[in-house]
């Protein structure tokens, strides 16, 4: 289990992450008819065949209104970074334990029925998923007379980069905020969404969800995204409020601008910027076409600090020129 996937354990062991999950990307009916106010972490002991403690995985059980019947949400958080091809086979193995670990523990007595279980794998790689959904799908096809003898497990999928930031921003909701921290291009979008997750996360009850952000984005966004921008330091210290984050990223931000004026400075401002943003795109995307150089010295001086924050967290030159008159064709 990597840093990534730890820190993702820590965020999904609160449940206001859960119950926003739930609501904002689980679009059943059942979920309307549940009791947030009874969501309750469960502590799992068993071991897969490879005697390693599914501790990675969470799980949380909750009732529905007017009802005694628990429902248990299984959150397989790895999370996937890949297609994992045979992902149903393994989700099928994890219930399965999960149940034997009720019957094991006295939590569900004998001639007692096992309660529902929904399982949700979180993904977060950029290559579409293509899995099975179901191990009934891994099975070959069989005559008919059959059918009563397949098994079926499934298991629903929540795909980060199937949802848009614009849809993303319209929901208040703090899953929907990791999210968008995830797709983050630049330090402006990272302060925006701290900023609303201070504001929606004001209730001292909340203190500890507001701590386990700060310190994912600390620890491992912001470090991740340091090998990309050379506005943000390498060294990120410790951080333990979302409060504590926003003056960071002011403070960072403030540097940033702050070397602009002083290379502006150095040789003439609009020339001096366009210099510097010239070394950034040769720095992250290796030799600039003749094209492109007469572009950014050709460029007034808003275009070129506005593309000198894009090129921190941009992928090509596309990006970092989005939303300016149309870039010459160049390699």
């Amino acid at each position: 289990m990597n840093a990534h996937d730890i820190g993702y354990a820590k965020l999904f062991s609160h449940a206001r992450m859960v119950r926003d999950l739930l609501v904002g990307f689980v679009r059943e009916d059942w979920v309307n008819g549940l009791d947030f106010s009874t969501l309750e972490k469960v502590n799992q002991v068993y071991v897969t065949d490879d005697f390693r403690k599914r501790l990675d995985d969470l799980v949380w059980k909750i009732r529905w209104h007017g009802m005694g019947l628990w429902l248990y949400i299984y959150l397989i958080l790895e999370p996937q970074s890949t297609v994992d091809d045979v992902m149903a086979l393994r989700n099928d193995l994890y219930l399965k334990l999960f149940y034997q670990d009720l019957r094991q523990s006295g939590k569900i007595p004998v001639g007692q029925k096992f309660p529902p279980v929904v399982s949700i794998v979180l993904y977060n790689g950029k290559s579409p998923w293509t899995a099975a959904m179901d191990i009934a799908d891994l099975i070959e096809t069989f005559p008919p007379s059959l059918e009563v003898y397949c098994p079926r497990m499934r298991y629903m999928l929540v795909d980060e980069h199937r949802y848009q930031i614009d849809g993303l921003k319209s929901m208040q909701n703090v899953v929907a905020a990791l999210f968008r921290l995830e797709k983050s291009r630049t330090l402006a979008d990272i302060r925006q969404v701290v900023q609303e997750l201070d504001v929606w996360l004001q209730t001292p009850e909340q203190r500890d969800l507001r701590r386990a952000f700060a310190n994912w984005l600390g620890r491992i966004l912001l470090p991740r995204l340091s090998k990309q921008n050379p506005a943000i330091p390498e060294f990120i210290p410790e951080m333990n409020d979302l409060k504590e984050v926003h003056t960071m990223l002011a403070e960072t931000v403030e540097e940033w601008t702050r070397e602009w004026k002083l290379e502006g400075l150095k040789e003439g401002r609009q020339d001096g910027a366009a210099a510097m943003l010239l070394k950034l795109l040769h720095r992250k995307f290796g030799q600039i076409a003749e094209s492109v150089s007469m572009r950014v010295t050709g460029a007034d001086q808003e275009i070129i600090e506005s593309c000198g924050e894009k090129v921190l967290f941009a992928n090509s030159l596309e990006e970092v020129f989005e939303g300016t008159p149309k870039m010459p064709n160049s390699n």
